[in-house]
């Protein structure tokens, strides 16, 4: 598989937070500043700082700076690969972790 185990953990386990799971649905809608990501959640604009940062660090949101605001957008690019490897870990494909695919049990 093209990206590793530990880059895609990284990425699974940023989304595992039900608030991150909910910003990306968001902004699968389109590029979005962060006072109207703010309008759907109960929390602080501190916290969805952190949880943003979160998102960006493993690369599924960018950032735009606007003057004071910040305006968030998927990498759509980034999403796309978390899917191709999520869909290469559960499907049996010429990629498969078994070396030897005549005493593979990935079928």
């Amino acid at each position: 598989m093209s990206q590793s185990y530990e880059e895609n953990s990284k990425i699974i386990k940023a989304i595992s937070d039900p608030n991150r799971l909910k910003i990306i649905d968001i902004l699968s809608c389109g590029e979005k500043c962060a006072c109207d990501i703010l309008e759907h959640f109960d929390f602080t604009q501190p916290t969805l700082s952190h949880h943003m940062k979160v998102l960006m660090d493993c690369g599924l949101v960018n950032c735009r700076k606007e003057g004071l605001w910040s305006y968030y957008s998927l990498n759509s690019s980034n999403c796309n690969k978390l899917i191709i490897f999520l869909m290469n870990l559960v499907t049996d494909t010429n990629e498969c972790i078994c070396k030897d695919k005549s005493k593979c049990n990935c079928r």
